[in-house]
């Protein structure tokens, strides 16, 4: 298949720049594999689960990646923390060159060299990232980022801190929905996927089997791969709420990954990782022909145009009854992206 393939034209005013009032007052498309569409809010999702179902969610914490300095000519420099490289260094992207070191704040700087930046700091280093930066909201939404966007851009699971980005799938959801899933007989489980750029990575070449995936971390306990199985066995369904949380799962059972092991360096700080945790990095791009191991639905937001999460989306239902059900969300007038509405495959 072609990247052209998932193009699609979507009205700037339907690009969602903040959240519904209430988590699960979002709408929601549902979308039947025999192509018959419903029209819900997000909290009527207990609706469409069965006792003995298993969900699956990414837990993973987003934290405020987004910094900024000032060089010694006074100028500011403003950069995106994508990846941990090596101690008091990582990986950063922005949007100019520039060599040189910054101040962020007291006790907080910086050298800068293109791509990566190494940091001085008093104290520790993520408490400093807390005090001084930015949710690293997507450029889509054009607004600078509010001290409540903390919270907005979070899961109220979130627990493990790593990602760049959120699984925003996971937005959606309230305590109180969970519990209502629970008191179904759905069992609800979380696995962690810590969301890096690669996730949001233009697609460059136009034939899909050409394009790479960046590797995201990821990890899953042991007691999850053995009640997906006994779920599995008994006929029941695995539920995934988001393309991150489906890539982790996927990611493993199909073998594609990298295993790391609990006192590796390669770990980026995971080293005190219990033993029953299977952990490892995951490059896997899903897209119509990939034959699920596991997820039989998913929850999942409205995608941006030519994105590997539309691809992943169009994988499980078919290319053509998700660009149907994108017309309607569209003539609808559905809110896209990070903080836009939901949509259900079943």
């Amino acid at each position: 298949m072609k990247a052209a393939d998932f193009d699609f034209h979507l009205p700037e005013g339907l690009i969602a720049k903040k959240p519904s009032d209430k988590r699960d007052l979002s709408r929601l498309l549902v979308l039947h594999k025999n192509g018959k569409i419903e029209h819900r809010i997000f909290g009527n999702l207990p609706d469409y689960f069965n006792g003995g179902d298993l969900l699956l969610l990414n837990n993973t914490k987003v934290f405020p990646a987004r910094l900024a300095g000032t060089k010694p000519t006074g100028g500011r420099f403003e950069f995106l923390l994508v990846k941990k490289i090596g101690v008091d260094k990582w990986e950063i992207l922005s949007k100019g060159k520039y060599r040189g070191g910054i101040s962020i704040a007291e006790g907080f700087s910086a050298d800068i060299e293109n791509e990566t930046a190494r940091f001085s700091y008093s104290g520790d280093f993520m408490e400093n990232v807390w005090r001084c930066g930015d949710m690293p909201l997507p450029p889509y939404i054009k607004r600078k980022p509010v001290p409540v966007d903390r919270e907005w851009y979070q899961t109220v699971y979130a627990e493990k801190e790593g990602s760049i980005a959120a699984p925003t799938a996971g937005m959606h959801f309230t305590g109180e929905l969970i519990g209502k899933i629970k008191d179904k007989g759905v069992s609800v489980r979380c696995l962690t996927l810590h969301v890096g750029i690669g996730t949001f990575k233009p697609i460059k070449a136009e034939n899909l089997s050409e394009h790479s995936m960046d590797a995201e971390y990821f990890e899953i306990g042991k007691e999850i791969i053995e009640e997906i199985k006994k779920t599995k066995a008994y006929g029941k369904r695995v539920l995934s709420v988001g393309t991150t949380t489906t890539r982790a799962i996927e990611g493993y059972f199909s073998c594609k990954y990298s295993p790391i092991h609990r006192f590796s360096s390669a770990s980026g700080g995971h080293a005190d990782l219990p033993i029953q945790q299977i952990c490892g990095y995951t490059n896997i791009f899903i897209y119509p022909g990939y034959v699920f191991r596991v997820v039989d639905s998913l929850i999942t937001n409205f995608h941006l145009p030519r994105s590997t999460p539309l691809m992943l989306a169009a994988a499980l239902c078919g290319a053509e009854k998700l660009s149907g059900a994108y017309s309607i969300a569209v003539s609808q007038k559905y809110r896209f992206f990070s903080y836009g509405d939901a949509m259900l495959i079943l």
